[in-house]
């Protein structure tokens, strides 16, 4: 024994030395993908165009800008990337995509190109502008007649912050200033010895003005430039992203979390009135009747007892609506609390649609599990076909309109149209592993014994008596749609401003505290009017309950289009079928969500209420 532990002990001593000395020599530890890459004198580096689908920024493939090599530290003066004579196809083109407001987007070391707008007020920090325009409209001084001008000379600058113990640098910024310049030369061109008047590296000659705008017409000559300058900066690689993602109206922020504070804290009086006064009173009442004659006497909610728990038409249907809306609710809760940890950084381009996906398909174990047993509690038996439902009905519909919307993308050329390979990957996804996963959590659900109603359910339903005006379904449903879109339209301007007007949208705090006003706010409306219906002896609460709250995207979609008339000036038709493609999506899940919410508060709160009175 003490032999076996002395030659242990020899084999820990040099494993323990080897850990100490790789621990020593380790600064620090980055996930993948998000390393910072340093730069030394003379590194190649490579400016890439990336392509942006959404609204009028798609760019089609012909404007396509080939990757510029610039060498780190060099910097570099009017320097001639290429000479362009336009035919009448190709300036019509262009005055096009000027009109449209055509931006230019651009990726140096995964940070994005912006150009620095100062503001009124020298003193408060730029406003970034992602990309830039490819060109710009205006007049000659003394004519009336608008011209079309592109920007063809760029002043790029980066910044980096250098280390002091090394010699290398990280960057930490990427800006143009773009110019519109007639460029001039003298003889006749010639690509590797043309010498331009206009700006000149060898007499320090730049570009700082548009003051000779380059026009766009039929044979005009344009002469592609640019500059870059390096300028070291005292902003660190971890804090690069912050004047990108500067909040700068966080007071309008506020001001939503404030106004959405007190639609719930109305809605909170209003449950809490109907609790704690209006149901302990009726249960007290409900619970000291002795008599007969007194019992057969009963009024208000409680008078529907015997029909309260009836399955409703087409509960098939309700429960795969539910256990999708449950599935939804798990992939947003998650993706805001990843957001919030910092784990869906911007560096990492399209991290948050991922995440989104992947949760969503993970998260069909939730959907199976919650339709099923809604489904089994409704006396149902074939747990399959309800998760094959489940499974299929919300990701056909939305991969129907995301097919068509992607048709069109692709009869236009662009190349923002998503590819084969990536569809397929998407189709595998649902089918390879959503689908099973639904599946195994429905047959979970279905092994679990059924959910068992407080009070028992008559064989003959109850006449519903004629209700007031202000109880009619469809007026009760939109009614209470409104409250839960009250409390998220502020927000909601500014996720549609970061989604079509091309902006940063990282403040995910904000929305984390917004969706749980949404989530209080749903419950809370939906048990009132649920309440107010009981109370008129109408027990047909199941599918109401969902409307009542999941109305709200009724509300969203309007205002996506009063959005679209007012703040976009999108006319392509293409355009605007995009964007009324994908907000329709957007109000869908909305809908799904929202009323799933409002669902499970009304479910709980009927169970509470008449499982808390004596019925024989």
């Amino acid at each position: 024994m003490a032999r076996s532990q002395s030659r242990s002990r020899s084999l820990l001593l040099p494993i323990c030395t080897i850990l100490a000395i790789l621990i020593h020599g380790a600064h620090s530890f980055y996930l993948p993908g998000v390393a910072p890459q340093d730069f030394f004198n003379g590194a190649e580096l490579t400016v890439k165009t990336v392509q942006r689908i959404l609204g009028k920024y798609y760019v089609v493939t012909a404007l396509k800008i080939p990757p510029t090599r610039l060498k780190w530290g060099m910097r570099k003066m009017c320097n001639i990337l290429c000479r362009k004579v336009l035919d009448a196809k190709t300036a019509k083109a262009f005055k096009e995509k000027i009109d449209d407001e055509y931006r230019v987007n651009m990726i140096l070391d995964n940070l994005p190109l912006v150009v620095p707008i100062q503001r009124p007020d020298q003193e408060s920090p730029p406003v970034y502008q992602l990309g830039y325009h490819v060109g710009l409209k205006g007049q000659y001084s003394g004519s009336k007649e608008e011209k079309y001008f592109i920007h063809n000379h760029l002043s790029f600058t980066v910044r980096y912050h250098k280390d002091k113990q090394s010699d290398s640098a990280r960057i930490v910024g990427f800006e143009v200033k773009p110019f519109s310049v007639k460029h001039a030369y003298e003889g006749k061109w010639s690509d590797e010895k043309s010498r331009l008047t206009t700006c000149d590296p060898h007499t320090r000659q730049a570009v700082v003005n548009s003051n000779t705008p380059q026009e766009v017409e039929d044979k005009a000559e344009i002469i592609f430039t640019y500059d870059v300058e390096f300028q070291e900066s005292d902003v660190k690689w971890a804090s690069r992203w912050d004047a990108y993602l500067l909040m700068t109206d966080d007071q309008i922020h506020w001001f939503s979390i404030v106004n959405s504070l007190m639609i719930v804290l109305f809605l909170s009086g209003m449950v809490a009135m109907i609790m704690l006064r209006t149901l302990y009173r009726d249960i007290s009442k409900y619970n000291e009747l002795e008599t007969q004659e007194e019992a057969q006497e009963e009024t208000g909610w409680k008078l529907v007892h015997g029909d309260v728990f009836r399955p409703p038409s087409n509960s098939d249907l309700l429960c795969v609506y539910v256990g999708t809306g449950v599935q939804f609710f798990g992939m947003i809760l998650v993706t805001m609390m990843f957001a919030i940890l910092g784990f869906l950084s911007p560096s990492n381009r399209g991290g948050l649609m991922t995440a989104m996906l992947l949760l969503w398909v993970f998260m069909g174990l939730f959907a199976g599990y919650a339709s099923s047993r809604l489904y089994k509690m409704f006396k149902g038996s074939e747990w399959k076909k309800i998760a094959l439902r489940t499974a299929v009905m919300f990701p056909g519909i939305v991969s129907a309109i995301f097919f068509v919307l992607n048709a069109l993308i692709w009869g236009q050329k662009s190349s923002g149209a998503v590819p084969f390979g990536t569809m397929f990957a998407l189709v595998f996804l649902w089918f390879g592993i959503s689908v099973p996963l639904v599946f195994v959590g429905s047959y979970i659900g279905s092994k679990k014994p059924a959910i068992e109603d407080p009070v028992k359910t008559n064989k003959i339903p109850r006449q519903i008596p004629e209700q007031a005006w202000y109880m009619n379904p469809a007026f009760s449903i939109l009614i209470g749609g409104i409250l839960p879109f009250g409390a998220v339209f502020i927000e909601l301007f500014f996720i549609l401003t970061s989604i079509w007007l091309n902006q940063f949208y990282y403040i995910f705090g904000f929305l984390f505290l917004v969706f749980a006003i949404l989530i209080v706010t749903c419950a809370e409306i939906t048990i009132v009017l649920c309440y107010f219906q009981l109370c008129s002896e109408d027990y047909l609460w199941w599918w109401r309950s969902y409307l009542t709250s999941g109305s709200s995207a009724l509300y969203l979609f309007l205002y996506a289009t009063f959005y679209f008339f007012t703040k976009l000036e999108i006319t392509k038709l293409v355009s605007g079928a995009l964007y009324f493609g994908y907000m329709l999506i957007a109000s869908y899940a909305f809908f799904v969500l929202t009323g799933t919410i409002g669902f499970y508060a009304c479910f709980w709160f009927t169970r509470l209420i008449y499982s808390s009175v004596k019925i024989d």
